[in-house]
């Protein structure tokens, strides 16, 4: 895995480590939603909306010199948390970076475990289109390169 990325998950699982408690973990998530990179209004669209979320997310991104940049909004703060941690690990991210990730660290910090059925699709509904994002934007590069 890519050194950057590997240094945003361990930064994470460091600040969650100095928690034992799960209140006081989701205290730690609901913080980490109000840095959330904000989507702008007109990107809070049914397109921008992942599907297979209880609550609503509307999840933006952009290609820029090679990197992947994400903006978000939840209106559930507790899903905002969820996502602002992904955000942190693949904002400024090449989509190879973003598509090699290993997310071993939701297991790590115990999240998967504390989150509900519904919520845990969710979290994977995220990934998903994370992924699909920096997908997108390698084969659109590589259909540029062609050109």
């Amino acid at each position: 895995m890519e050194k950057e990325i590997r240094n945003n998950i361990n930064q994470i699982i460091n600040e969650f480590a100095g928690f034992d408690d799960w209140m006081d973990k989701y205290n730690l998530l609901i913080e980490m939603g109000k840095s959330v990179p904000v989507i702008e209004p007109q990107y809070k669209t049914k397109s921008n909306l992942i599907s297979g979320c209880q609550s609503r997310v509307w999840l933006q991104a952009k290609y820029d010199g090679g990197k992947v940049y994400f903006a978000a909004d939840s209106d559930a703060v507790i899903t905002k948390g969820i996502v602002s941690l992904l955000i942190r690990v693949f904002n400024g991210m090449t989509p190879d970076e973003i598509l090699n990730a290993d997310l071993d660290f939701i297991d790590e910090i115990g999240l998967k475990d504390h989150l509900s059925p519904t919520r845990s699709n969710g979290l994977t509904s995220m990934i998903k289109q994370m992924k699909l994002y920096a997908m997108a934007f390698k084969v659109k590069e590589k259909a540029g390169e062609k050109e």
